[in-house]
Parts: C-alpha cells; structure tokens; sequence
C-alpha cells in the first residue's frame, strides 16, 4: 500500500514537471518577439525529471526503510514489554497461588489455635474471674487506706494511681496481663508491708473550716491512725486527704498517748498509741457522741424536769445522811454518859424531858417520853417521803419524755414519707435519753432513800429502847 501511494506520486510529480517544460516553451517566443528563434527540443527536460524523480524516490525509500526500523524497533519494544508484562503476571499468579495456600493453612491453624484457645480458657476464666474479685476487693480496702496520702506525694505526672489500677482491673473485659497481675500483687504486699509500719512525713492536712490545707508533719500508724500537732487525723477517702477532726476526744489517756507518739521524734523503743480497726470510723463516731449535757439538750424540757427532781433528791439526802451521822454520834456518845444528858442530842433531850416526874404517875411519864420521841422522829424521818415520790416518779417522767420522743419520730416520718433511719433518730434518741433519764434518778435515790430509813430506824430504835429502860425503872421504883 505504501509503495503504490509512492509510485502515484512519482507518476503525478512527472507529470507536473512535463507540463511546466511544456508552458515554458510556449512562453518563450512570446518574449523575445523581435528576433525569432529556433524551435525549442523537449528533450533536454525530461533526464533531469527522472534524475529528480529517482532521487525522491531514493529519498523516500530511505525515509520509508527510516520509518520501518522505527516502527520495527517500537515493535520490539512493545513486545519486550509484552513478554516482561506476562512474566510479570506469572510470578503475581505463582504468588497469589502460594498466598492462597498459606491463607488456607492459616485458616485451618487459626480455627486449630481457636479449639485450643477454648480448651485452655476454662482456667483461664476462673483465674479472670478471681482477678476481677481481688481487684474489686482490694479497691474497697484501699480505698480506706490513709496509706494513699503517703504514696500520692512519690507519685510522677500522669503515672497511674493504685487505685485507679484496681478500678480498671475491677472492671476488665479482657483476660489481664502479666503486668498487671504482677502489680496487683505488689500493691497487695506493699499496702501489707505499710500496716505494721510506723512512718513519719510531711502531707497537707486539711483544715477545720473546710477549705485552707497547710503542710503539717503526719505520723502514720500503719493505716489506722494518724497524728499531727498532737492531735488526731481523719482520712477522708472522697479527697485522698488528711483532715482535723472537728473536735479532739475529751479524755486525758487518749490525748497524752497522742503526745507521747509525736514525742519519739527517734522512732526507737515502744510507745503506747490508740489504734482504730475501722481505720478512724470508731474514732470518728467516739468523738461524735455527745456527753451528758448535750445529751439533756437534745431531749425536750421534760429532761430538765427530770434531772432537777434528781439533783433536789440528791442534795437532801446528802443533807439528811449527814444530818443522821451527826445524830447518831450525838446518841453514841449520850450513851455512855446517861447521868448527863445535854441538849444538843435527841436521847439527851429525851432524858430531860424525863427529869422531874419522880412525883408523877407512870402514866405521865410514859405521855412525857412518848411526846420527847415524837418530837425527834420527824427530824429523823425527814425528806423520806420526797424521796419515794422522786423514785416513783422519775420513771413516770421518763416515760412521758419516751412518749414526746415517739411523737417526734412519727411527725418526721410523716413529713418525709420515708422510714430513714437518720430523720428518726433524733426522736429516737430522745425517748431513749428521757428513759434512762428516769431511771437515773430513781434507781440511786432509791438506795439513798433506804440508807436514810436504815439509819433514821437505827436512831429511833435506840430512843425507843432507852425511853422503854426509863419507863421500866420508873415503875419499877414505884
């Protein structure tokens, strides 16, 4: 095809150039008119044509063999390129062929690991689930622990505290790690290795108003009490911090065994301290039970009712006691000197009363001495009878106390519509206190009062025997 469009052209470029020899000889007479000239041979013309058509035939066949060694090595190229191409896609076929294979053995040791997997995790389960337990355990344990004050100031930013560790181990949802399990037993020995020691450092202790903390030296007693200023510390676990309590305990032996422990500055020998199991929480709740005074204050007025009868019984027997010993020493001692009686003793006024009815009838003289008891045994007999009221009536006005307790309680049930322990207490503890209240007084006064009866019948029954001796003598004489 190409060389018949080769040839057309070399066929049309001849012709072209014939045609122009033809026009130029016909051109050329018509310019040089006035001297005619021979006639013109076509024949020199047409050996320079075929030279010229040969010589773009030449050209074009060079051009042409050119465009085939281009076109020939474009060919090779692309088949190079072809056959690397169709290697290429071998090895990929060979490697995913191979890849096909380790998938399906992988697969099939995948779903064997898998069996094994769940064989093995039988025990794996229960060692999670146990994990889990301790973890949640412990956390309860730390938690309490004042120990976390001590350990929060070693610890480095962003480092995980023990406790945060024991709340995400608590609540895994994966089988944990040998790291952890070896840190869940060193927190363990080292909150153990912490109880039984006694350490000394410096922790910011929060202050009674609530807000301001200042840098205080602390002495822990393992993880049940510390110490600062002498005085006793709360841990508050909402805060990880130290705190004052909000008043100290009012017996003398629990204050001095806290001064005797911030003393051994030398850590050395054996020092008496208080130690609370609870870790502070029976401490806290010692120091939080009010004394007798507040107890009178949180009960109603019938309190004061009953402790004023209680104080006015108590001042007169004791006013009555000692006015009986006095008596009776007085008696004791009239005794062994009946020849002189004197006045400042009954049985002395009992024989004067005596003297001077030698010439009357013993009917006189039994009315005389009668008359001389009797006047005696009042003064004897004195507050006896306000004692039995107050014994009798102290339980009535315990229980009138029990009563308004019992109304309180039932008006904050009825204010909250709830039973919660905390709103019935106050009512609660104040029919109790109004209770004991009322056998506070009576039980003693009750004593009281049969000392008194005790001792004004031991008095009356010597005046009796001696007024009886006299009246005897008297007939006797008549």
């Amino acid at each position: 095809m190409l060389r018949n469009f080769n040839l057309k052209q070399v066929v049309a470029t001849a012709v072209l150039y014939c045609l122009s020899g033809i026009g130029l000889a016909a051109d050329a007479p018509a310019a040089a008119a006035p001297a005619p000239a021979p006639a013109a041979a076509p024949a020199p013309a047409f050996p320079d044509l075929m030279a010229r058509v040969r010589a773009e035939r030449t050209a074009i066949q060079d051009l042409n063999k050119e465009r085939e060694a281009r076109f020939r090595s474009a060919m090779e190229d692309q088949r190079k390129l072809n056959a690397d191409a169709q290697q290429k896609r071998n090895a990929a076929e060979a490697r995913t062929n191979r890849l096909d294979g380790e998938f399906a053995a992988n697969e099939k040791r995948i779903a064997e690991l898998n069996a094994l997997l769940l064989v093995n995790q039988g025990n794996l389960g229960e060692l999670f689930g146990v994990t889990r337990q301790i973890a949640g355990d412990a956390l309860g344990q730390l938690n309490s622990s004042l120990n976390n004050v001590q350990l929060a100031g070693g610890l480095k930013e962003g480092e995980e505290t023990r406790l945060d560790f024991m709340r995400r181990l608590s609540a895994a949802a994966e089988l944990p790690n040998i790291i952890d399990l070896e840190r869940m037993w060193i927190e363990l020995m080292s909150e153990m290795k912490m109880d039984s020691e006694v350490a000394r450092f410096s922790a910011p202790v929060l202050q009674n108003d609530g807000i301001t903390s200042a840098e205080t030296e602390v002495v822990r007693v393992g993880s049940f009490m510390a110490y600062a200023n002498n005085e006793y510390l709360v841990y508050l676990p909402s805060e990880v911090s130290l705190s004052q309590l909000t008043r100290q305990p009012a017996e003398a032996e629990l204050m001095q065994s806290v001064r005797d422990v911030m003393a051994n500055t030398a850590g050395s020998g054996y020092v008496p301290a208080i130690v609370d199991p609870a870790r502070g929480a029976l401490l806290s709740m010692y120091v939080e039970r009010p004394d007798f005074i507040e107890r009178i204050e949180r009960g109603e007025s019938v309190n004061y009712v009953i402790v004023g009868v209680g104080f006015i019984g108590l001042f007169a027997a004791l006013f009555q006691y000692v006015y009986l010993f006095v008596v009776k020493a007085g008696v004791s001692a009239q005794l062994k000197k009946l020849s002189s009686p004197g006045k400042g003793n009954a049985l002395g006024r009992l024989l004067l009363a005596v003297q001077g009815t030698e010439k009357d009838s013993p009917e006189v003289v039994e009315l005389r001495i009668s008359e001389a008891v009797l006047r005696e045994i009042p003064k004897l007999e004195r507050f006896q009878s306000f004692l039995r009221l107050a014994v009798s009536a102290g339980p009535l006005l315990g229980l009138i106390g029990t009563v308004i307790g019992m109304i309180i309680t039932f008006e904050s049930i009825t204010a909250s519509g709830s039973s919660d322990p905390k709103l019935m207490a106050q009512g609660i503890g104040a029919a109790m206190i109004a209770t004991v209240l009322g056998l506070g007084i009576a039980i003693p006064l009750l004593f009281l009062c049969a000392g008194l009866v005790s001792l004004s019948k031991s008095v009356i029954h010597v005046l009796e025997e001696e007024s009886t001796s006299l009246l005897a003598q008297r007939l006797q004489q008549q």
